[in-house]
Parts: C-alpha cells; sequence; structure tokens
C-alpha cells in the first residue's frame, strides 16, 4: 500500500513540473515525506501547522544533508549517519533544542518507515537527545502589566480600535490565551452567562477558561457597542475583528502590543506570550495550584507547567540577594 502510493506521489510530482528523476534518486526522503506527513494529519491528528510547516523543515533539512553526503538511498542512513547529521547541525549554529526537535521528527518518520516494512532498521534508534538547559519564559512583573493596562485604558475612549485593543489586552492578560487562540475565538466561543470562554487550543483540544469580573465587562461592552461600529453592518464570526470587518491577525495585534508598551515606557522586548507567561506566573506567586494553571493554559503535560515554579524560585532568589545583608 505504502509503495503504490509512493509512485503515485512520483508520478504527480514530475507531471505537475515537480522534481525531476535525477533529483528523486539524490533525496531519498522525497518519496516518502508526503505519505509520512499524511499520516500524521489522520493517525496523530496533528493541527496543519505543525505537520506541513515544522516536520516538513525539519524533514527538508536533512534531506539537505544527504544530498551533501551523496546517500541516495534508505539503506545507507545509519546511525553514524544521523549523528553526522547531529555534528552539521552544530556547526550551522543551531541550539539544543532545535537539534533536539529534529531528533525527534527524524525518530517519528523512520518508526513510520519500519512500521510500513520499508526499512529493516531504525537508524535513530540510541540516538540521545542533547541535554536542554531550561530556557525561563520572559515575564512582565504586575507593574509592567499595570503600566501596559493603564496607557490602553487612556486610549479606550478615543476610537472603536482602541476600545478593541485595550479589551484584547486586557482578555489576554485575564486568561493566558496563546495569542493565535486569541485571535481565533468566535462569537460563539464566549458565553455570558458563565463567564467563560471555550478555546480551541493546540491540536484541536478545547477547554474552558474563566476569564473574571473586569475582562467580562469589557468584553460584554465590546460586543454590544463596539464591536457593531467596527463592522458597519457587516457580519463575520470572528469576536474580534478589524474596521474591514476581517478576523484581527496575530501580527497586526503583536505590532498594537508594541505600540502600547512603547507608550508606557516599557523597553524591554515584549510580546504577546510574555503575558501569557506572565499571566501563570503572577498566579502561581499569588497562591494558585499548578493543576489549575495547567487547565487555564491548555498544557497536555504538567511539566511544562511546572516551568513557571522555577520563575518564581529565581525571582524569590534575586530578592534574597538583593535584600538580605549577607545575600
Amino acid at each position: 500500500m505504502a509503495e503504490r502510493a509512493r509512485k503515485k506521489s512520483e508520478k504527480r510530482s514530475l507531471s505537475k513540473g515537480g522534481a525531476d528523476a535525477s533529483s528523486l534518486k539524490q533525496n531519498p526522503l522525497y518519496s516518502y515525506q508526503d505519505l509520512f506527513l499524511k499520516y500524521l494529519s489522520a493517525a496523530r491528528r496533528l493541527a496543519p501547522n505543525t505537520y506541513s510547516r515544522s516536520y516538513r523543515y525539519d524533514l527538508n533539512s536533512f534531506a539537505d544533508f544527504l544530498q551533501k553526503k551523496a546517500i541516495a538511498d534508505l539503506k545507507h542512513i545509519d546511525r553514524s549517519t544521523i549523528r553526522e547529521y547531529i555534528s552539521w547541525c552544530r556547526k550551522k549554529g543551531l541550539s539544543s533544542r532545535s537539534i533536539s526537535r529534529r531528533i525527534s521528527t527524524l525518530r517519528s518518520f523512520f518508526r513510520f518507515l519500519l512500521a510500513e516494512n520499508l526499512i529493516n532498521s531504525d537508524p535513530t534508534s540510541m540516538i540521545e537527545h542533547p541535554k536542554l538547559g531550561r530556557v525561563l519564559p520572559k515575564t512582565l512583573s504586575i507593574g509592567e502589566v499595570d503600566a501596559l493596562l493603564a496607557v490602553s485604558e487612556k486610549l479606550y475612549r478615543g476610537s472603536s480600535l482602541a476600545a478593541r485593543n485595550h479589551t484584547m489586552l486586557h482578555l489576554l492578560y485575564a486568561t493566558g490565551l496563546r495569542v493565535s487562540e486569541l485571535v481565533k475565538l468566535s462569537l460563539i466561543s464566549f458565553n455570558r452567562h458563565s463567564g467563560n470562554l471555550r478555546v480551541l487550543g493546540k491540536g484541536s483540544k478545547e477547554r474552558l477558561v474563566p476569564i473574571g469580573e473586569q475582562a467580562r465587562v469589557l468584553l460584554e461592552e465590546y460586543l454590544d457597542y463596539v464591536r457593531p461600529k467596527l463592522l458597519h453592518g457587516k457580519t463575520s464570526p470572528s469576536l474580534f475583528v478589524t474596521m474591514r470587518g476581517r478576523a484581527m491577525t496575530r501580527n497586526r495585534y503583536w505590532q498594537i502590543l508594541k505600540e502600547i508598551a512603547l507608550q508606557a515606557g516599557i523597553k524591554k522586548e515584549i510580546s504577546p506570550h510574555a503575558l501569557r507567561h506572565s499571566f501563570a506566573t503572577h498566579l502561581l506567586e499569588n497562591g494558585a495550584d499548578l493543576r489549575s494553571v495547567q487547565l487555564m493554559l491548555g498544557h497536555s503535560d504538567i511539566s511544562t507547567t511546572q516551568l513557571y515554579t522555577h520563575v518564581e524560585h529565581s525571582r524569590l532568589k534575586s530578592i534574597h540577594k538583593k535584600f538580605h545583608p549577607r545575600g
């Protein structure tokens, strides 16, 4: 079955002006890459951005390495090939985290080939991931968040766009949503009765997130008075819209946040994700339990949420060092 699909893929590519026969021979991954990506989509239900961009990018990187090494047969790929590839990535300046991701991609790919009886052994077995240092997420202090909201609130009464931006900023900090989740919210995402948001997160997983009284009041005011002015009689399924009646984009909101931060006098690099990190860190600092924060953030693994406890401990250490007489 896999072999038939591979041959059809080759014929389609050649008929559409894709890679020629010689390049197909030079790239042993080409024949099976699309088959693997379809498997990820169907069997593992990964989001399109995950399998079509990240996995394809990693596989193309490995294919580029194989071409430079003149390896044109899957049977010639062994553990030493994988180790050489890792060294090649290091020489190109890739971080340990990026290399670890590429190893994971190759491991999934070769296990798929092994399951389909397309290879006899997995060359990624016994290959260890590089040790990863903990990268603490960048957060804003409560004072910096207050400064952002204060500037945003001053602009709030100025125009419908400023009111929309203020509502989005307040909601982002009140819920810890990813900016991609924020801009993808639909009208039916908000339940006025319960005060919850139904959020579609990574891997198309749904979760309910409480938004708090202040954010709820702002959101209801936006829906009742601001959004209709932006739409000018048009209709849209999106919660947050532009003057043209289209859904807000993550890139545009990133620009808006940077403009607000500049006016607030915050000079350090800021992103919507910094507000998500701040949401989690401030909750834990004020006594929230880890499991509740995990559910609100939509983390499938609590170890991801535990990273924020390291942020808290790091802050406590800096306070001790600064104020203790023998710190």
